[in-house]
């Protein structure tokens, strides 16, 4: 079988590291070569990634090749990448029959390109809110990996490890696929509909089943935000026992928590899409731009169209 990885600029290493390394243990460990793969760049010869190890890539978009399966690398911040004529090759590839996949931002630039339509698929969490704003019919999930049909996303991470475990399963065997595994001390294969991120209990060191269920509900429910009265009888609580809840819980109160929550998701927003401020300002469930404006500015010290700014001057 040959692989090809589009590396994108700024790529995680870990990501494409988890997905390359297990097609290199496969052969090692099965005494064949079972897997060949091509890197791939959308333009210069050697491709740099996050951390700044460049990937020398012997071939360009645009090229003729031979493949079985593509995946797309990316990292950073996917949403700015906007290459045409990168696009136009993948969805091409995509008609020949070549099967497609996306590693950690990867699957932002196939969704990007029009081939994620009418199939499930999964990103990176850091991603998923951007995206679905961006393409809101997609059917995205917060999935580890996603397989469906001639298309396979993959969250990143080692998460790759999981997804090249069941192909190399599917293709070579359950017990060459442990033997990966095991190889790279991966000893608890994940299944692909494991969380992406910790609980709630463990990001935030908490355990009342109350104060999870309200800090569900709150993440949940961000374009139109939940009032204290509506969230506490969701919960069965009084609202003086919710405040109770957070005051003591995340010493805070629920009012601050859930406007942190807010701007956190309108920073990710203004950070990786092209929405203006306007829709960011909705999407975040914030009254208009000035209210987002003046919220934004006393928690991070800037106001939104500076943090803007300083994004594209990255």
């Amino acid at each position: 079988m040959r692989i090809g990885f589009l590396l994108i600029p700024g790529f995680a290493l870990m990501s494409y590291a988890s997905a390359v390394e297990p097609l290199r243990a496969a052969n090692t460990l099965s005494g064949r070569r079972l897997y060949d793969w091509v890197h791939i760049s959308p333009g210069e010869p050697d491709v740099q990634a996050s951390c700044g190890a460049s990937v020398p890539c012997p071939m360009r978009v645009g090229d003729n090749v031979r493949l079985d399966i593509l995946f797309v690398c990316a990292g950073g911040n996917p949403a700015s990448f906007s290459d045409k004529p990168t696009f136009a090759w993948l969805r091409r590839l995509a008609k020949q029959g070549i099967r497609m996949g996306g590693v950690s931002g990867g699957p932002y630039v196939l969704a990007r390109a029009g081939l994620m339509s009418g199939r499930h698929m999964t990103i990176h969490w850091e991603h998923a809110s951007a995206l679905q704003e961006e393409l809101p019919d997609l059917m995205l999930s917060r999935s580890l990996y996603v397989v469906d049909r001639d298309r396979l996303t993959c969250a990143g991470g080692v998460a790759a490890i999981d997804m090249m475990h069941r192909l190399i399963a599917h293709d070579h065997g359950s017990e060459l696929a442990t033997q990966v595994s095991d190889w790279f001390l991966h000893t608890e294969i994940r299944p692909a509909g494991g969380p992406q991120r910790a609980s709630l209990s463990e990001r935030y060191g908490i355990h009342r089943r109350e104060l999870i269920a309200a800090l569900e509900l709150m993440e949940n429910n961000l374009s139109e935000p939940l009032d204290r009265k509506q969230v506490a009888q969701r919960i069965g609580l009084s609202t003086r026992q919710l405040d109770r809840l957070f005051a003591n819980g995340m010493n805070r109160s629920f009012a601050e928590h859930y406007r942190s929550i807010r701007l956190d998701r309108a920073r990710d927003l203004i950070r990786q899409t092209p929405l203006s401020i306007t829709e960011i300002s909705v999407a975040c469930g914030f009254a208009n731009t000035s209210h987002l404006s003046r919220a934004y500015a006393a928690r991070f010290g800037h106001p939104p169209r500076v943090e803007r700014q300083k994004t594209h001057a990255e």
